[in-house]
């Protein structure tokens, strides 16, 4: 894996999304009926664009293009434009994952097509400067004519919904967070009703990103929650549960039964062995002089290109997801080989508000970084 340049942490910011979530029921349309949502998409995508098969953005109205876009920017432009130029009254779009092409200045959207309670999956191709829509993409590297077997309409479907995301039989499902970043207390929202659905079929667990931006509250939360993750994780989701609503740690680790020594002897072997709080009494070690570093996982961050909180790697890609449960768990269940029967229930799709406490949001990006 080609190792990236470790960035210094940027500002805490926010990207708000224009779009609001619907609740999409999901129901399996016959091969005969030939996916008219995503065909009515494709179709209107191409109309008027042309041989040349892009729609070019900056004759968007209200588009502002200014260098070049984050994930959540892309997917919210996109989603904007097809909604309000595409779409017949009554069809809603609803971005479910944005992921970088590897190699290519575009990033490969996952759209829901729905029209009242059908809905169908498409996928579009966005640049990252935001100039031009793709309503798909051929690889012309491989010879499209030796397929050596002719595909029915419903395999090709599913070969096209296995595109994007590796597949494995047990897929592994990393998310990294600060524990006090508003966007990551958002992410482990969605993320907690998807673990409890699939803790037996996939490797989930929450990790670190390799700085913190709140204080020694989150070195010490951080801590905290590795530890009880690596040595009583029975009890770890009952007190990340608790957590994300109160931000109480001491009333959490009661109400989760914590074995206080246990966790004591945790906590202080690894802020030993990573020297956790040596680096952050020393603040010429902080990163741009502002951020200490919290090295618990700093391979893994600097494998995958972790660069703030939330981060989502599934099967060691990282990629951008809709923060509800359902848009977690579509993410998930694409990643096996052969999904298990969990994938066919349907979660909540409204997005958590960002921090603690309840609520809902129609944010659905921003981080830490």
């Amino acid at each position: 894996m080609v190792k990236k340049k470790k960035e210094e942490p940027k500002v805490h910011k926010e990207t708000k999304n224009k779009h609001k979530s619907s609740s999409v029921k999901t129901v399996k349309i016959p091969a005969r009926a030939m996916s008219f949502l995503a065909i009515g998409l494709l179709v209107g995508l191409v109309i008027g664009i042309g041989v040349a098969g892009f729609i070019p953005f900056s004759t968007y109205q209200g588009s502002k293009l200014i260098g070049k876009l984050t994930a959540e920017e892309a997917g919210d432009k996109a989603i904007n434009f097809i909604s309000d130029n595409l779409l017949s009254p009554g069809i809603t779009a609803k971005l479910i994952g944005v992921e970088q092409v590897e190699g290519q200045d575009l990033y490969k959207l996952s759209i829901n097509i729905s029209n009242g309670q059908i809905s169908q999956s498409a996928e579009s191709y966005i640049t990252k400067d935001g100039t031009l829509l793709f309503p798909s993409a051929i690889p012309i590297s491989q010879d499209i004519n030796n397929t050596g077997s002719k595909e029915t309409g419903d395999e090709k479907q599913e070969q096209q919904q296995k595109t994007g995301i590796p597949k494995a039989e047990k897929p592994s499902v990393k998310l990294f967070v600060m524990s006090y970043c508003p966007f990551g207390l958002q992410a482990e929202k969605a993320y907690l009703p998807v673990y409890k659905l699939l803790k037996d079929k996939a490797d989930m667990e929450i990790d670190y990103v390799s700085y913190i931006m709140h204080g020694k509250k989150e070195l010490d939360e951080n801590l905290r929650q590795y530890c009880i993750q690596k040595d009583q994780k029975d009890k770890y989701y009952d007190y990340l549960d608790c957590f994300v609503q109160s931000g109480k740690c001491e009333s959490c680790l009661e109400k989760a039964n914590i074995d206080a020594e246990a966790l004591s002897t945790c906590i202080n072997k690894t802020d030993e062995e990573y020297n956790i709080t040596r680096l952050y009494n020393d603040k010429n070690t902080w990163s741009g002089g502002r951020f200490p570093q919290f090295p618990l996982h700093a391979d893994m961050n600097r494998d995958y290109g972790v660069r703030g909180s939330p981060t989502l790697i599934v099967n060691g890609k990282q990629v951008s997801f809709t923060r509800s449960p359902e848009g977690l768990k579509t993410v998930v269940c694409s990643a096996f080989e052969t999904p298990p029967q969990e994938c066919e229930q349907t979660l909540s799709t409204s997005t958590a508000s960002p921090g603690f406490g309840g609520g809902t949001s129609s944010t659905s990006g921003g981080s830490c970084s």
